[in-house]
């Protein structure tokens, strides 16, 4: 995998065209000034917690005794599963949100930082860890992408509309299918040869 491949990987894992009608419900009622500062500071919490995942990546895998190929299989299957979530997306996920200035959950993790973007991450360190500033970067235009996009998505939301979001995270889901399917058929051909 290069380095585009990566980060577009990463972007559509960290799916914030699919995050915006979520952080819009969280901070419904949160003043703007307020959900701006609450925004920037998750998206800097996510992304230290990615990052911790990127480098202590290898130290953790050996730790737990994991193998890559098992993490190319983990990775493949909860990707697909939120990818499938993104395609047919299910009602009531985030009922049990918190409404007042929440912290850490679920904004920052999981919803940026979640199960799929960290095990992307561990299978990016393990895989070629010769490149691992190579995956920092990817992650960081990823990041920032993503930043930009929820950090603007007043006015996305008044663009394009929910319904447009919807079509728009339906296609990132398909794609995100595919690369799960691939993850997944890697970590089998690892774990035979």
């Amino acid at each position: 995998m290069d380095f585009l491949s990566a980060a577009v990987m990463l972007f559509l894992i960290l799916d914030p065209l699919g995050n915006i009608p979520v952080f819009h419900s969280v901070l419904a009622g949160t003043p703007a000034p307020q959900r701006r500062r609450i925004l920037v500071r998750e998206l800097f919490i996510a992304l230290a917690v990615l990052l911790v995942f990127l480098f202590a990546g290898q130290w953790i895998l050996r730790f737990l005794g994991l193998e890559q190929s098992s993490l190319s299989i983990a990775g493949g299957v909860i990707l697909f599963l939120i990818a499938l979530n993104m395609v047919f997306p299910s009602k009531g996920v985030h009922a049990d949100v918190e409404k007042d200035d929440p912290f850490i959950v679920p904004l920052a993790m999981p919803l940026i930082a979640g199960p799929s973007a960290i095990a992307a991450l561990l299978l990016l360190a393990t895989s070629q860890p010769g490149r691992i500033w190579e995956w920092a970067g990817a992650l960081g235009v990823a990041w920032f992408l993503s930043a930009i996009i929820l950090l603007a998505s007043g006015r996305l939301m008044e663009l394009i509309g929910r319904r447009g979001l919807r079509a728009v995270e339906k296609l990132m889901g398909m794609l995100l299918i595919m690369i799960a399917v691939q993850m997944l058929l890697n970590g089998v051909k690892a774990y035979l040869d």
